[in-house]
C-alpha cells in the first residue's frame, strides 16, 4: 500500500509542525512556501508564492491525496487578508485543476474570528458566524470557496495559537501586564503542537474511512478568563511588579468548545494553558 500524500500550501510554523507529525507516520509530504530551505527535513519542497497566479514550476506531478491550506497573511489589513486567504486559495485550487488533481479532502485552516459573540457565550461549530471585523468576514468568504471547490472540505477554526516563538503574552506578563477582572474576558487558546496535531488527526481519520464534518474548532479543553491566565503566569514566573501603563480595558469575550473534535477521538496534548505554558517555560516543547 503506497504512502498517502499531502500538499501543505503555506507550510510555515503550523504547517511545518504538521509535516513533521505526518512524516513520522510515513506520509509523503509536499510543502509549498517561498523559501523551501526552511522546510523540515524530509518534506518535498514546492517553491512558490500563494499570492501569485503563476503555478510553481515544481508543482507535484501525479495524484495528491490531501490538501491542507494553511496560509498566513503577510500584511495584517483587509487587502492582506484577502490576498492570503481568498485569492491564495483560489490560486491553489486552480493549480490543482490545471494538473487534473482532485484530493480526497481539503482542510482549510481558518480562525475563530468568524464568531462575533461578545458576552462570554459558549461557541461551537453550529453557532452563528457574524464576524465583526474584516478578518472574520474574509475567513468566511474563503471558507465558502473551500466548500464550493468540488473537493470534500473541512474548515478547522483555530483559536489563539501559542507556543515557542509565539510568546507575546509571556513578554507582557514579565512587564507587569494587567487585565480587567470583571466582566471576565475569556481567552481561547491552542498550543501550536496541538493545532498541528488536530490537523494530522483529521487527515488520518479521513484516510481510515471515518466520516468528517465540514467544520471543527481547534481549542484546548479549558477556555479561561484572561485575568486567570495572567495571574497564573505571574505566580509561575515570579513576577511581582505591576506596570502602571499595562492595563487593558476591552469589552466582550466568548468560550469556544472542542467537543466535536473530541467526540471524533482527538485529545489535546496540552488540555489547558497551564500545561502548555509550563512546557514552554521549561523548554519541553
Amino acid at each position: 500500500m503506497s504512502a498517502p500524500s499531502v500538499l501543505i500550501a503555506g507550510c510555515g510554523d503550523i504547517g511545518g509542525r504538521l509535516a513533521r507529525q505526518l512524516l513520522a507516520e510515513r506520509w509523503q509530504v509536499h510543502g509549498l512556501r517561498r523559501t523551501v530551505s526552511s522546510l523540515p527535513t524530509g518534506v518535498i519542497g514546492v517553491a512558490g508564492d500563494l499570492f501569485s497566479e503563476q503555478c510553481p514550476v515544481d508543482w507535484p506531478i501525479g495524484p495528491l491525496d490531501y490538501l491542507v491550506y494553511s496560509a498566513a497573511a503577510t500584511d495584517h489589513d483587509e487587502a492582506g487578508y484577502r490576498t492570503a486567504y481568498v485569492e491564495g486559495l483560489q490560486h491553489v485550487l486552480g493549480w490543482l485543476k490545471q494538473h487534473g488533481q482532485r484530493p480526497k479532502r481539503l482542510l482549510f485552516v481558518s480562525s475563530s474570528s468568524v464568531y462575533g459573540q461578545q458576552q462570554g457565550e459558549w461557541v461551537d461549530e453550529t453557532s452563528p458566524t457574524v464576524a465583526g471585523g474584516y478578518s472574520g468576514r474574509l475567513m468566511l468568504e474563503a471558507e465558502q470557496i473551500a466548500l464550493d471547490s468540488g473537493i470534500p472540505a473541512s474548515r478547522v477554526r483555530l483559536t489563539g495559537i501559542y507556543g515557542p516563538g509565539r510568546e507575546w503574552l509571556l513578554s507582557q506578563v514579565r512587564q507587569g501586564y494587567r487585565v480587567v477582572i470583571d466582566p471576565p474576558l475569556y481567552a481561547n487558546r491552542i498550543h501550536a503542537d496541538d493545532a498541528a496535531g488536530l490537523l494530522a488527526f483529521l487527515l488520518e481519520a479521513d484516510r481510515q474511512g471515518q466520516v468528517l464534518d465540514d467544520c471543527y474548532i481547534g481549542v484546548d479543553d479549558a477556555p479561561a478568563p484572561l485575568a486567570e491566565v495572567v495571574g497564573w503566569l505571574r505566580e509561575y514566573m515570579g513576577v511581582t511588579e505591576w506596570a502602571e501603563d499595562a492595563s487593558v480595558r476591552r469589552a466582550g469575550s466568548k468560550r469556544c468548545s472542542n467537543a466535536r473534535a473530541k467526540a471524533l477521538g482527538w485529545t489535546p496534548r496540552y488540555p489547558s494553558f497551564r500545561e502548555g505554558y509550563a512546557a514552554i517555560l521549561e523548554g519541553r516543547c
